[in-house]
């Protein structure tokens, strides 16, 4: 059950590691620089949006099946992220079934091991992000420099099918189902409040990267200008 906790959890930490690197070759190959961060930000949205949805749904329905479906989710939009046919969509989609992962998994464990043995397996989990952190922009590099970006995507298939074989032979079923209400209009607050601050965070930061371009632009012209001028002024006293 442990090696199943940590197998989701380097699944999501690694998603937040790889990619990164990967960036930079994604755009070139694809376009659209001034969309480059939202490669990222969907995903961050989403997940973000999700996340008290997925403790409710856990309570409600038990840890088990609500992770499967959150893995199942990931691995589609992992899938999709790497045909690359509308990659900050599938991102998004990506992020539906990450925002899963990790709060159902720290769940899981709260509810399967005593309060005094949590705090070893809490430095397990810590170290499955660390190990993340070495490895997820190492194998972002490779991936890039010898087959192609869209493999930081499909290394979570195999990944996430273990996960998903492991979680079903070894973690128990909630064995009935627990009565509690879902906020829905809080949820859709959230995810308009969140999409808000984003979108004016955004729009700040494309504003401003216009106002550089065209004063570099600016800047340019005018030196281009003094240049010629000079050259007039230096081919008449030569004349």
């Amino acid at each position: 059950m442990i090696f199943s906790a940590l197998l989701v959890l380097l699944l999501a930490a690694l998603d937040q590691t790889i990619v990164s690197t990967a960036l930079p070759t994604i755009v070139g190959e694809l376009g659209g620089l001034t969309h480059l961060s939202w490669i990222v930000t969907s995903y961050l949205l989403s997940s973000t949006v999700v996340t008290p949805l997925y403790g409710k749904f856990g309570d409600i329905y038990g840890r088990k099946i609500v992770l499967q479906v959150a893995i199942l989710i990931f691995l589609v939009g992992s899938a999709l992220c790497g045909l690359a046919l509308q990659l900050i969509v599938f991102r998004g989609l990506q992020g539906i079934g990450g925002g899963g992962l990790i709060v159902i998994t720290l769940a899981m464990i709260g509810d399967l091991i005593s309060p005094r043995e949590r705090g070893r397996y809490q430095g397990l989990f810590g170290a499955a992000f660390g190990l993340a952190t070495i490895v997820g922009p190492l194998l972002g590099g490779f991936f890039v420099d010898n087959l192609t970006w869209r493999w930081i995507f499909y290394i979570n298939l195999p990944t996430g099918v273990l996960a998903l074989v492991v979680i079903s032979a070894t973690l128990p079923s909630q064995p009935s189902r627990r009565q509690h209400t879902i906020d829905y209009l809080g949820a859709l607050l959230l995810t308009i409040a969140l999409t808000s601050v984003i979108m004016r965070s955004y729009s700040a930061v494309a504003t401003t990267v216009r106002q550089n371009r065209e004063l570099q632009r600016r800047d340019c012209a005018n030196g281009s200008g003094t240049g010629d001028l000079s050259d007039v002024g230096g081919r008449g006293e030569v004349g």
